[in-house]
């Protein structure tokens, strides 16, 4: 396995697209923090130009950070069947082909989102008005969104690996992460499961902005409960089909 993550550690290197996806997120942030800071130069009324509202772009994209753990997974489990079936043929082990490239692609995604974190906090407490607490509450919020993106990522991961399209992958990650709260909450009506829909990642997703913006941001634990709930069947679920699933 150890040979087989420093060969895909070092095609991971040669490709231009995990380097520019990075410059892409971080040029976004500074291209966010500089419109807000120059129209409130202009413009004293205006009263977006905080730190709380700044960070709050990052809070409100649990979903954007998703879709953005799916754009560097598939640097590794996009179009590499061949590459794939090739070190099968090796005797690469399957649960060694499907661990490495969840432990490299990973490993990319969380440095850009530490990186990210680190940016943001540098522009927001030195560009915009100085406002108690709203660093602390943003890593607040941050440990809170932790599990649900990363329980993403591991989703992710297993329906690339699994080869389902894209498009497919994205439409699943849409309705997991955006819409089975509200749909959740329509039915809960009827079977009585009233509660339930309050435990899906788009609420609580949601409920995370919110305290955030009200000041009122706590870590939580149920955050971690979840994440950790989807990502352990997810990955058990890759792991297993893998594992078996005919490579065409």
């Amino acid at each position: 396995m150890i040979n087989y993550l420093k060969s895909e550690s070092y095609r991971l290197l040669r490709k231009k697209g995990p380097h520019l996806t990075g410059i892409v997120c971080l040029s976004l942030i500074a291209a966010a923090a500089a419109v807000l800071y120059f129209v409130g130069k202009s413009d004293p009324r205006f009263p977006y130009a905080t730190s709380k509202f700044f960070y709050s772009n990052v809070i409100s994209a649990g979903l954007m950070i998703i879709i953005v753990g799916l754009i560097y997974n598939s640097f590794l489990t996009g179009k590499d069947l061949t590459l794939m079936k090739q070190s099968i043929s090796f005797g690469i082990s399957r649960n060694s082909i499907f661990w490495s490239k969840l432990i490299l692609t990973l490993s990319y995604f969380l440095l850009i989102c530490v990186v990210g974190i680190i940016y943001m906090i540098a522009l927001g407490e030195n560009l915009f008005t100085d406002e108690n607490q709203s660093a602390g509450d943003f890593l607040l919020a941050c440990a809170n969104m932790a599990p649900i993106v990363l329980s993403g990522f591991f989703l992710t991961h297993t329906l690339r690996m699994l080869r389902v399209g894209e498009v497919y992958s994205i439409i699943v990650l849409l309705f997991i992460y955006g819409f089975s709260g509200n749909l959740l909450r329509i039915f809960s009506r009827i079977s009585g499961l009233n509660e339930l829909y309050k435990y899906t990642p788009d609420t609580l997703l949601t409920d995370n902005l919110m305290g955030f913006l009200d000041d009122a941001v706590q870590f939580d634990f149920k955050y971690w409960v979840v994440g950790i709930v989807i990502s352990v069947i997810s990955l058990l679920i890759g792991s297993k089909k893998f594992v078996t699933k005919n490579i065409d």
